[in-house]
């Protein structure tokens, strides 16, 4: 509990930022693989392979793709990364989650601060972007503040945050 109050104040929106790592592994590291969601159907290890992935198609692992039209694209950005639109409980991107990759709960959490550490190195070049599927390009910026977004939403699900 006192982990959770010591979170709390560390602005939410900037979980992902580099400086923020120590305290977001931290929470993950709170999470054993008994622990239920609050909402959706991912247990704790897929919650994080999923995190993984996504932090993946950021940092020149995986090819990522525009999933929408342009004008869709500019809008939802305009919504979830420049306005307050929170990610709603029991959203559904891609169905069933994947089969486990790793080992256990544990080397999960540490692949997924690889992730973002590769994320990191990734923007290091001058106006790198990279597209999301469903916002259009973002940079780095934008990606930290979503990142953080989404980190927010599977800690929460998981009564971490």
């Amino acid at each position: 509990m006192l982990l959770k109050a010591k979170i709390s104040i560390m602005n939410l929106n900037q979980l992902a930022v580099t400086a923020n790592r120590e305290n977001l592994a931290k929470l993950f590291l709170t999470l054993n693989a008994e622990n239920k969601p609050q909402w959706g159907i991912m247990e704790p290890q897929q919650m994080v392979e999923h995190l993984i992935k996504q932090v993946s198609y950021t940092n020149g692992k995986r090819q990522p793709f525009c999933e929408v039209p342009e004008e869709q694209a500019k809008s939802a950005k305009q919504a979830y990364i420049y306005a307050d639109l929170e990610i709603p409980k029991n959203a559904i991107s891609g169905g069933v989650p994947d089969p486990l990759i790793y080992s256990d709960l544990e080397n999960a959490i540490n692949q997924l601060l690889k992730e973002l550490e590769d994320f990191d190195n990734y923007f290091k070049e001058s106006g790198m972007t990279v597209i999301h599927g469903g916002f259009g390009a973002m940079n780095y910026e934008e990606w930290v503040f979503w990142h953080s977004k989404h980190f927010k939403h599977h800690l929460e699900q998981f009564g971490l945050i």
